[in-house]
């Protein structure tokens, strides 16, 4: 997906915003809805396990990696401790960084 059209994504939908999915193990990015458990569900069907998923928010208007924010309800798993709506882990996030880059074109 080219940047512009991340752009016109967040602007129909939260304005600067727009909440994505990504399954670390797949590499894919589900994008734009209005709950990250939307994406989540959709890609649980689509054969992603529950484990790899971790929601973000993407704001487009922002440069390189402060693009992406870490935060969401689906990302609370005590039993994979991540206890917070963010991602603790940084080797997680990096992979979740490294996806998201692949997916996201300037």
């Amino acid at each position: 997906m080219r940047l512009g059209e991340l752009k016109i994504l967040a602007e129909q939908g939260f304005g600067d915003m727009v909440k994505a999915v990504v399954d670390v193990e797949r590499g894919l990015v589900a994008l734009d809805a209005e709950l990250h458990s939307d994406l989540e569900a959709l890609l649980l069907e689509s054969g992603s396990a529950q484990k790899t998923l971790w929601g973000i928010n993407l704001y487009p208007d922002i440069d390189g990696e402060d693009r992406i924010e870490f935060d969401s309800m689906i990302n609370v798993r005590p039993s994979q401790k991540n206890r917070s709506r963010g991602v603790e882990d940084e080797g997680l996030r990096r992979r979740i960084v490294d996806c998201v880059t692949r997916w996201i074109r300037g």
